[in-house]
């Protein structure tokens, strides 16, 4: 650090920034919304001027905190409970702590970054809680991160943790279209801007060309890997007196298939008889459903234990794995027509359950 840059302060970045003393006080602080473009501007002063708060490289240097972060869009779904049991196994087993927080890129947030360099020592941050933009920011503030169920954009270079998506649903849907015939499937999406369900939309349009079937937009409803949502959407496509015959439903997660399951049984339509219905991640209370839901089973734990494996390996200056992808397997119970006694079969959670390895 040389002399000069050791004598500028805080006042000296407010008066080259054109902005108040107490706005580079929160943008430095991260415990307050700063804007976009104020951020930006205060952040190139910095760089012209090299200056590195004395709380932040003391921070640094020490790992003071002795914390990670985890940024999560919710708590509601079953799902982040194993994603959350997965990450503190690890972050525990070497003495940190782990700090929870909520982000939704759907909503302008007073506290932009509620966890940053000022509680925590490195971020796991999660599809969906913070933007594109919000990332560059922490990345340029050179604070470790992990993304999970999302890759870093070209320009930055953020070790990602994610699942295979693709081949899984590929061989989900071949099952219902070889094994029971289902031809006219109906595609509950999944969060519009996650690459979870993008993947997913494409492995099912790709076993429907594997069978010359033809993709029909009108098949689609949007459930956004939410059992509301996906109720909600269904109760609406069912009450359409014009909606197309469908004869199964792709759900782009178990929660969803929660929410597909009441509007139907609403409608008194029964499942598997007259519609198939079948989901993704296989979270506890998915053998429990009625009838037991055949689904991909998504290694969720383990994502959480390799993404904090990698995050502890920036924290201890070593180079972590760029892209780790976990496999995933397809789960057979019953909701999709396959019978309890078929093929050697075992119960769990009174349900047919059979494992196929997808590889990655």
């Amino acid at each position: 650090m040389t002399k000069r840059t050791a004598n500028i302060t805080i006042r000296d970045i407010a008066r080259e920034a054109d902005v108040s003393v107490a706005t580079v006080s929160r943008y430095l602080n991260q415990n307050a919304y700063v804007s976009p473009s104020l951020s930006e501007r205060i952040q190139k002063v910095m760089d012209r001027l090299d200056y590195v708060p004395q709380a932040t490289a003391r921070q640094l240097a020490t790992s003071k905190n002795n914390t990670i972060g985890l940024l999560v869009p919710n708590m509601q779904n079953n799902f982040f409970a194993a994603l959350l049991a997965g990450i503190e196994q690890e972050v525990s087993k070497h003495n940190f702590n782990l700090l929870v927080a909520i982000g939704d890129t759907n909503q302008n947030q007073r506290n932009q970054f509620s966890l940053g360099s000022h509680n925590t020592d490195g971020l796991l941050i999660f599809a969906d809680s913070l933007t594109d933009e919000q990332i560059a920011q922490l990345y340029d503030r050179q604070l470790p991160m992990v993304l999970i169920h999302k890759t870093s954009t070209s320009d930055l270079n953020i070790p990602t943790v994610t699942i295979e998506n693709k081949s899984a649903t590929r061989k989900l849907i071949n099952h219902l279209i070889e094994v029971h015939n289902r031809t006219q499937i109906l595609l509950v999406r999944g969060s519009e801007q996650q690459e979870d369900s993008y993947w997913r939309e494409v492995g099912f349009k790709d076993a429907l060309a594997d069978h010359d079937i033809a993709f029909d937009e009108n098949l689609t409803i949007r459930g956004s890997f939410d059992r509301d949502i996906a109720y909600n959407a269904m109760k609406a496509f069912l009450e359409n007196p014009t909606h197309p015959e469908f004869d199964a439903v792709f759900c782009g997660d178990d929660d969803a298939a929660i929410g597909i399951y009441d509007a139907l049984k609403e409608k008194n339509v029964q499942i598997p008889e007259e519609v198939s219905v079948v989901g993704f991640d296989d979270t506890q209370i998915a053998p429990f459903l009625t009838p037991p839901l055949t689904t991909v089973m998504a290694p969720t734990e383990e994502v959480g234990r390799s993404a904090a494996k990698q995050l502890l390996c920036l924290l201890n200056g070593r180079n972590p794995v760029p892209v780790t992808l976990h496999a995933t397997e397809i789960v057979l119970r019953q909701s999709c027509g396959c019978s309890i006694h078929e093929n050697n079969s075992q119960n769990q959670g009174g349900g047919f359950y059979k494992k196929v390895n997808v590889l990655p």
